[in-house]
């Protein structure tokens, strides 16, 4: 606002809508650095705030589009300032999305975003002499990159990730700003993450295609008139990603990443963009079931990953289940034990928040005491009050083979070969064989068939002949007269239904592999599944052949396995 005598030649009216505008800015910035206060477990403590910032922001966004002549004469608005609202307004559906999984926000993120992009509010940034507002457009680059990974949109994304390098190089030449070595760092994170998958889907002109694997209407098999399954739902889930040395962006792993969308459907789009979440009535919900709630926790500490579980637990629905991922380095035990308990065993690793120098002190201090910093199958007993789902993708999965179910719940673990023959583990950094199979089946057995481009046609024939086969398994565990009736009770679940028949799947095509040869190359679970009537069944195996066969890699399989039909 102009200073001195000439303030008192502002109209009435225009002062007051500079008053309001001031108030509303002032208010909004508030609330959203509140945001950061509330705790970040817990379903229901943090809707009411949410909505009271969404509500201002969507005050403040309309106030600003209505008067922005006068703001911009009397209050001096900037293109940046406005841009700064737009973005804290994707920020604020972005993290609505993390605490719902509703991908359907993750589209109003992107238009959010996108308008920023489109509408150039950060262009005349470059040109103030500010280091912290270029930094605030660096940030906005690197939060509409994670919003685009997430949505799948790829070629977004590389021409993002071109003009955050361009915007990178301009701020270090001016600047010469020591946070250069880390926005660098950005740039090779987002640049691994894009090239993480192991085959390329390609159409006619060599152009990628861009694939999904968030459950589709046509994606998990359906249920056959008079199977028996149980009618438990998916109503949580704990994704956990703590490898050491794999691709990351943003607090998330290629693991991590690829298990949250195998855990959601495809997003839609919200009626209206400035729609507040939380503030629709029961009645307007789509009629469709939503998305298991998620949490997403990157090398959390043994403290923050159990203060998250037991939120869970607590939240958990009646005849719902918890599912819990751990994408992690092995703990192996330290010393002998003669006892063979929940703890004797090892786990998985949890992050120690501390030197390890001098965790390693404390070892060779005492090696009959177990690896503080480890999540042990003991530890996860007390949430088998309620049924379970447990999935382990490390080292040391067979850990988790050591179960107890103490209290008689559906309980079923799901975990990972503990290596993988040599010629597959350098892919290790990028995300592992068994998670993509969990994601991508069809990707993951190309990649073992030693393929890394595919036509578009073939690929589609491909996945119409898996979606059969994956049929067939459903049918295979629902017909099984030996089964543990744990796998079916988790059956009637979408989610569930399709993990267990990719799991399956992933299994049998190990073990018909020529180079899966060890035990420990192939993945087990809890309960143990009747191998003659899945894993090994000879129809089963008989398709992944045919599979290989319209690949024609059908010589990287056994043939002796299956009996002639």
């Amino acid at each position: 606002m102009s200073s001195g005598g000439a303030e008192d030649d502002i109209p009435q009216g225009e002062r007051k809508t500079v008053t309001d505008f001031c108030y509303l800015l002032d208010k909004s910035k508030q609330l959203f650095n509140g945001l950061r206060d509330l705790p970040q477990y817990g379903q229901k403590q943090w809707q009411s705030y949410f909505g009271r910032t969404f509500d201002v922001y969507t005050k403040l966004w309309k106030f600003q589009q209505q008067h922005r002549q006068v703001l911009d004469n009397r209050y001096g608005l900037k293109r940046w300032q406005i841009g700064e609202i737009a973005s804290k307004i994707g920020q604020l559906y972005y993290h609505y999305y993390l605490r719902t999984s509703e991908t359907s926000y993750l589209n109003e993120a992107f238009s959010f975003y996108s308008a920023i992009r489109q509408r150039s509010y950060y262009s005349q940034v470059n040109k103030e002499d500010r280091p912290e507002l270029v930094v605030k457009k660096l940030r906005y680059y690197a939060r509409f990159i994670v919003v685009c990974l997430l949505l799948n949109k790829m070629d977004v994304v590389k021409d993002l990730v071109k003009e955050l390098s361009d915007e990178i190089e301009d701020y270090t030449h001016r600047f010469n700003t020591e946070d250069q070595v880390e926005w660098n760092l950005v740039l090779q994170e987002v640049a691994a993450f894009i090239e993480a998958d192991p085959v390329m889907v390609l159409n006619d002109d060599n152009t990628i295609v861009i694939t999904s694997n968030r459950l589709a209407e046509t994606g998990a098999p359906l249920l056959e008139q008079g199977m028996i399954v149980g009618q438990l739902s998916l109503a949580d889930a704990l994704i956990i990603g703590n490898c050491n040395n794999q691709v990351k962006f943003s607090e998330l792993t290629v693991d991590m990443f690829r298990m949250l969308q195998a855990l959601e459907r495809e997003p839609m789009n919200l009626a209206s963009q400035m729609n507040k979440p939380g503030m629709q009535e029961s009645a307007d919900k789509p009629t469709r079931r939503e998305n298991p709630h998620k949490y997403l926790l990157y090398k959390p500490t043994f403290s923050q990953l159990y203060t998250f579980l037991a939120a869970s637990f607590k939240e958990l629905p009646a005849n719902s289940v918890l599912l819990i991922y751990l994408s992690a380095t092995g703990v192996f035990p330290t010393g002998r034990s003669d006892s063979e308990g929940p703890y004797d065993f090892g786990g998985v690793l949890t992050n120690s928040n501390r030197d390890i120098i001098n965790g390693d002190a404390i070892h060779k201090r005492n090696q009959s005491h177990k690896e503080m910093h480890c999540l042990h199958p003991g530890d996860l007993y007390p949430f088998t009050r309620k049924p379970l789902f447990i999935i382990v993708d490390s080292s040391n999965s067979v850990a988790y083979k050591n179960f107890t179910n103490l209290f008689g719940q559906p309980l079923v673990c799901l975990l990972s070969p503990t290596a993988y023959p040599k010629a597959l583990q350098d892919q290790s950094q990028r995300g592992s064989l068994f998670t993509l199979f969990l994601n991508n089946p069809l990707m993951a057995f190309l990649f073992v068939s030693g393929l890394s481009s595919m036509r578009r046609g073939l690929w589609e024939k491909c996945q119409e002949y898996l979606r059969k086969i994956n049929r067939d398994i459903a049918q295979l565990l629902t017909h099984s007269r030996s089964i543990d009736q744990a796998f079916l009770q988790f059956f009637g679940d979408e989610f569930l239904r399709l993990l267990l028949t990719r799991f399956v799947f992933c299994s049998a095509t190990m073990r018909m592999h020529k180079i899966f040869r060890e035990t420990r190359n192939y993945p087990e679970s809890y309960p143990q599944l009747p191998r003659d009537e899945t894993v090994e069944n000879p129809h089963l195996q008989k398709h992944i052949l045919e599979l290989a066969s319209i690949l024609d890699v059908r010589n990287v399989f056994f043939e002796n396995t299956i009996d002639d039909y």
